[in-house]
């Protein structure tokens, strides 16, 4: 009861959700990128899924505190830099990250698909392989993401009771916020492009982090922000032009 009333605790609860929150947005659109590959009767399931191993993920992490501050401990030299465990673990989550946005992109953008293609992704979106495979791809991506969240936790506060709750709170949001942006995204395939291009940008800071670069993801959100607020002029004016040649 000591802990519920001191109001540094509530302060630092506070603080430490709204930076999950932030830091959870590139998992969410992720997320929602992923989960609209599957049939529309599964994509709430699989939001569900997907945003409750990120949870679980991060409270397994905060847990294993001890085991998670060894990784940041250099485990070999390469080319005259230390690479820890946190180093391969980004270096490979932010190259799975590229790869997987890129390939959404070309699939997207490029990709032009047969009749008979287009059948048989048709028949694999009903069966199960499609939708584990989604979820283990944001498993995947999810241990990556938390694995920065859980390090800046441990930063910020010292009560592992404080961290576990500011997480399931954060996730409580994100879960709340994923199906709308989803289907704004779904909506709007140039949105899409805009997200995937976001989802590029943070593979290569995790690249980036892993060899002890530091970019600050600030600029990554104010950059998206801005290609998002002038996407969203360009679809209201091409609504607008397609409401007046209706209106004609």
């Amino acid at each position: 009861m000591e802990l519920l009333s001191d109001p540094n605790t509530w302060v630092a609860f506070f603080m430490l959700a709204a930076l999950e929150i932030v830091l959870g947005i590139d998992n969410i659109i992720f997320i929602s990128i992923l989960v609209g590959r599957l049939p529309p009767e599964r994509r709430d399931l699989g939001r569900r899924l997907g945003m409750g191993f990120a949870m679980v993920s991060r409270i397994a992490l905060l847990f294993s505190l001890s085991w998670v501050m060894t990784l940041t401990s250099p485990l070999f030299t390469a080319l005259g830099q230390e690479i820890s465990g946190r180093d391969l673990i980004l270096l490979g989550g932010g190259l799975f990250l590229l790869y997987k946005a890129s390939h959404e992109i070309f699939m997207e953008v490029e990709a032009m698909e047969s009749d008979e293609v287009k059948a048989g992704d048709k028949s694999l979106k009903t069966g199960s392989a499609l939708f584990w495979g989604t979820i283990v791809q944001i498993g995947i991506v999810d241990i990556v993401f938390s694995l920065d969240s859980v390090i800046t936790a441990v930063g910020m506060v010292d009560q592992i009771g404080v961290m576990v709750a500011a997480v399931i709170a954060s996730v409580a949001v994100m879960m709340f916020a994923a199906k709308p942006i989803g289907d704004f995204v779904d909506k709007h395939p140039s949105i899409k492009v805009l997200a995937l291009a976001f989802l590029t940008m943070v593979g290569t800071l995790l690249i980036a982090e892993a060899f002890d670069v530091h970019v600050p993801k600030a600029y990554v959100y104010v950059a998206m922000l801005f290609s998002l607020g002038v996407e969203v002029l360009n679809i209201r004016a091409r609504a607008k032009r397609t409401a007046l040649k209706q209106a004609r």
